[in-house]
């Protein structure tokens, strides 16, 4: 077994620390990763890398002591081109750990943050391949930021490959623990997830359009009354209101009802956070969508470099 550590050249100490060790730890070799992004220090490690069997482990997860050993087996047993467990995330911090609590809601998350599913699904946390699948399906693609796993799952379900999740194959991720980090990194997701749909010209699921269906009617809901108001039709503008306060409303029940889940989980503190990080959740992305949609409309735009709120990887 070979360990393959892709760095972007970090200025945090990272460097020397895995210098060190891999100096001391004769199967560990430290990959430089000038892209400093995701798929670029992917695609550096796999084409580094000598074993018939590729293994993606992040940072800011940790893994149970079994996990490669399990990755293996549900390969071998599932005969799928790419396998993974569920994502299960544990914060830290009273915000973080509502951050935590939300991501593992039905609101924020299908099957694959189910911690007991175990079958088919459109994508898997991390991953798991044989390292032929590359070869026949390519790298991941290095023009994004983020969704890269998505787009590399999409491609290879499109090329007839299948995607296994285990419940066995155990980690915990580690959110973010404030809510600007939230909102910044989900806002990155939906800016990146139009690119994927404009590369393939399909959509991997129809729930990623569900934040920005939910963010668009707000806005134009907003937009209306105003409109409405400015040209003395006040009538109209307080009907639009009404429609729009039982959409707020609704989806404020909805938040609620599945928070309620939560209750054995974290302390009244942290519980009365997961509503409202539900939305941030949704609304960053929403927005990220709605803002890689516009500038997909503007043929100009795609040749510059995306604003750095899209761009720049934060924790």
């Amino acid at each position: 077994m070979e360990v393959l550590v892709a760095d972007g050249f970090s200025d945090d100490g990272t460097r020397e620390i895995l210098r060190q060790y891999s100096a001391s730890a004769g199967t560990v070799r430290l990959i430089d990763n000038p892209g400093r992004i995701v798929s670029t220090g992917l695609n550096a490690a796999i084409a580094a890398a000598r074993g018939d069997i590729i293994v993606r482990m992040d940072v800011h997860t940790s893994y149970a002591r079994d996990y490669v050993r399990e990755c293996i087996r549900a390969l071998q047993q599932s005969g799928a081109d790419n396998v993974g467990g569920p994502w299960v995330a544990q914060g830290q911090g009273k915000v973080g750990k509502a951050i935590a609590a939300a991501f593992q809601t039905p609101l924020c998350g299908g099957r694959a943050h189910d911690p007991q599913y175990e079958g088919e699904v459109d994508t898997v946390y991390l991953g798991c391949w044989p390292r032929a699948v590359f070869e026949r399906v390519g790298l991941f693609d290095p023009e994004l930021v983020r969704n890269q796993d998505d787009e590399l799952n999409f491609r290879l379900r499109r090329m007839g490959g299948r995607m296994w999740q285990s419940p066995r194959v155990r980690s915990s991720y580690t959110p973010r623990s404030s809510v600007g980090g939230l909102f910044r990194q989900y806002v990155q997701y939906g800016y990146w997830k139009v690119a994927v749909i404009r590369k393939h010209k399909a959509l991997a699921a129809w729930r990623h359009l569900a934040p920005a269906l939910l963010v668009s009617s707000v806005l134009a809901g907003v937009l209306l009354i105003l409109i409405a108001a400015l040209q003395g039709a006040g009538a109209a503008a307080t009907t639009i209101a009404g429609l729009l306060a039982v959409e707020i409303s609704v989806y404020g029940a909805a938040c609620v009802a599945a928070a309620i889940r939560c209750t054995r989980a974290l302390d009244l503190a942290a519980l009365v956070m997961v509503p409202g990080v539900i939305a941030v959740y949704h609304f960053a992305y929403g927005l990220g969508f709605l803002a890689g949609a516009l500038d997909s409309a503007w043929p100009r735009s795609r040749k510059a470099a995306p604003a750095r709120l899209f761009s720049e990887l934060t924790r």
